[in-house]
């Protein structure tokens, strides 16, 4: 059997797998978060796809695609994309909407994958760690509300 097609660049492989185990191991701590604060629509699961996947998506067009332009476009797919998803994690119910943290997040998780996918480990553990911090201790500050209340 002839694998000759299988021009497999084991170097890239495993630069690949560090970006994505970084991206991933940085969006852990926004779905723990959201995870416990008991938001059924987005967790554990979903935040650390999000971010890997647009790092990964980041990756594939810096290494197939030619050109800041093509590169440009495809990160204003992924925050065109991540927007969409975000849009599913906000509820109305009549005055009250719920969410819009979880989609703030969601969309901030994007933009992780896409800092590490550019080498940029400061800003993405910035905004790992900003987000995390708000989410984990703005709740009090946030005026009006119950503190058991599932709203964002």
């Amino acid at each position: 059997m002839d694998l000759s097609f299988l021009d497999i660049q084991w170097h890239i492989v495993q630069a690949n797998l560090i970006y994505i185990g970084v991206a991933f191991i940085l969006a852990l701590p926004i779905g723990w978060n959201r995870e416990r604060s008991g938001t059924e629509s987005a967790g554990l699961r979903t935040f650390p796809i999000v971010c890997i996947a647009s790092c990964a998506f980041t990756l594939v067009g810096m290494q197939v695609f030619e050109g800041s332009d093509a590169e440009a476009r495809i990160v204003y797919g992924i925050i065109t994309g991540i927007g969409f998803i975000g849009g599913g994690a906000i509820l109305k119910d009549g005055f009250n909407v719920a969410g819009t943290a979880t989609a703030a997040s969601i969309w901030n998780t994007g933009a992780i994958g896409v800092a590490v996918a550019y080498n940029k480990f400061e800003i993405a553990i910035m905004l790992s760690l900003i987000n995390f911090v708000i989410l984990q201790f703005a709740t009090p500050f946030k005026g009006g509300r119950s503190n058991s209340s599932k709203s964002d």
